[in-house]
């Protein structure tokens, strides 16, 4: 090896100069690796595969959360150009600090959490006046995880004010049209491929919007949530960045509020 190699007649071996041996970098790389290797117990710490949870979003504020959305728009947009990226932008003055609610962010809690950020809980279980026009949207990575929350959150579900499925599981856009041209909602659950599309062909109002709420501490087996997949986070911030929601997000009257759970 260089740092034992035997100094030839014709010249120095890497690693040897002047007849000392040069001080190897390893230190330098070995300390780097150990930080690498501390920052992903760090974070493996977090993924509770058994609860299906990533431990870390309880923690994180509206900072952090934009910095992580930043992050991986960058990892999953890298054939953007700098200006699409910073279009995709979703600033933390967005993002509502939820690092108060102490539970585990689970399906059981999230009646708990929605209640515990809401100025007035009681109304979670009322239609918004306008027929597609709900006052919660929460947004899941795939459909059956969207199916769980609706479960999840059915005890705000009264007569004439049903939970609407936003995702395509088993539901053609057509019939997701049809259901929120006719209904009066009051929290809706849909992927964000299917939440952009209704937003589009307009059977899906935001008038009535008070909330959006990311389903982002859940993880599957392979411990990924939402945000690490191209297929659900790419979507996801281009709803989130869409200019209708950011205007609302940061109206300083009436703001619409993101919250991630």
């Amino acid at each position: 090896m260089a740092d034992t190699a035997t100094v030839s007649a014709t010249a120095p071996p890497a690693g040897v100069m002047e007849g000392k041996t040069r001080k190897r970098p390893a230190s330098h790389e070995d300390g780097s690796s150990r930080r690498k290797r501390k920052k992903a117990r760090q974070d493996d710490a977090d993924l509770d595969t058994e609860a299906g949870l990533n431990k870390a979003f309880a923690r994180m504020d509206g900072q952090l959360v934009a910095d992580h959305i930043a992050q991986k728009t960058s990892r999953f947009g890298s054939d953007l150009s700098s200006i699409e990226l910073s279009d995709l932008y979703v600033s933390a003055n967005a993002i509502k600090d939820t690092t108060s609610f102490e539970k585990p962010r689970s399906l059981d809690n999230l009646p708990e959490f929605l209640e515990s950020f809401s100025e007035a809980p009681g109304k979670l279980e009322e239609a918004s006046k306008q027929q597609g026009s709900p006052h919660t949207i929460i947004i899941a990575g795939a459909g059956l995880r969207a199916t769980d929350l609706v479960r999840a959150v059915r005890k705000f579900q009264k007569k004439g004010n049903p939970v609407a499925k936003l995702f395509a599981k088993h539901f053609k856009v057509e019939e997701q049209v049809a259901f929120l041209k006719k209904n009066r909602t009051g929290i809706a659950v849909g992927t964000p491929q299917r939440l952009i599309d209704l937003i589009e062909n307009e059977a899906l109002s935001l008038q009535c919007l008070k909330r959006v709420v990311i389903d982002a501490s859940h993880i599957d087996q392979k411990k990924r949530g939402i945000m690490d997949m191209r297929e659900t986070m790419m979507p996801l911030v281009r709803m989130l960045s869409r200019k209708e929601l950011k205007e609302k997000f940061t109206d300083t009257k009436k703001p619409v509020e993101l919250m991630f759970y």
